[in-house]
């Protein structure tokens, strides 16, 4: 029972994070201006994220622009809209594959050794999922840090951090967590079932070597 506690603990968890990874992909606050309202009055906060630019002005309007060319935009940017369109795919597939091998299921209990197997390939599809996620919102941050503090880039035109690289880090982290909480749950359990089939088995006991003594003299052999 302990152990689909765990399990649950580490299925929610990594359903968390996954719900934070979708909200990082789509939040167009990768990054936001610095200094804006020295160049531009009206406008309040600039945002930038992977797939949109977006203007908030002093009287609340948001005008939101979608890139219009893909390969017009910078490689970290489409090396990140790709690892994060990933990390959302891999998720969805540990999603299902952990709830077809977790205790609490009803599926596949008549195979214990399979269904084990299966929820540790989730539990490890939800640390790949949340290691994309990682590399790529650290990746972007890196890209923003280096321009904000580089003494060519103007003022006027420099950003930090916006709050979907927090919800990235965060989704990352708690994804990762709950896919080593069902690894390392399913992975105990199965060598404890092997330990207890080990010592179960019966030892084979060797017989002892009886010398027969030649039969005397006048008995005859049947």
């Amino acid at each position: 029972m302990a152990n689909s506690g765990f399990q649950l603990l580490g299925y929610f968890l990594a359903l968390g994070g996954w719900v934070g990874i979708i909200s990082t992909t789509v939040l167009p606050q990768w990054k936001q201006s610095s200094y804006a309202g020295d160049a531009i009055i009206m406008v309040v906060a600039l945002y930038e994220g992977l797939w949109m630019s977006c203007a908030t002005q002093s009287t609340g309007q948001v005008q939101c622009k979608i890139f219009d060319s893909l390969l017009s935009l910078d490689v970290h940017i489409q090396t990140c809209r790709a690892l994060m369109i990933l990390s959302v795919l891999m998720g969805f597939i540990a999603i299902i594959v952990s709830v077809v091998g977790m205790k609490c299921t009803k599926v596949g209990d008549n195979n214990p050794k399979t269904k084990n197997r299966i929820a540790v390939a989730g539990g490890l599809l939800f640390l790949l999922a949340g290691l994309c996620t990682l590399v790529s919102v650290s990746w972007y941050a890196t890209q923003v840090s280096y321009h904000f503090f580089d003494p060519n880039t103007p003022k006027n035109a420099r950003y930090e951090f916006g709050s979907a690289l927090f919800v990235g880090w965060a989704a990352a982290i708690l994804t990762m967590l709950g896919g080593s909480f069902l690894s390392c749950s399913c992975t105990n359990d199965e060598r404890r079932g092997q330990q207890y089939y080990r010592q179960s088995q019966p030892s084979t006991a060797r017989e002892p070597n009886v010398k027969s003594s030649p039969p005397e003299k006048g008995e005859q052999y049947l």
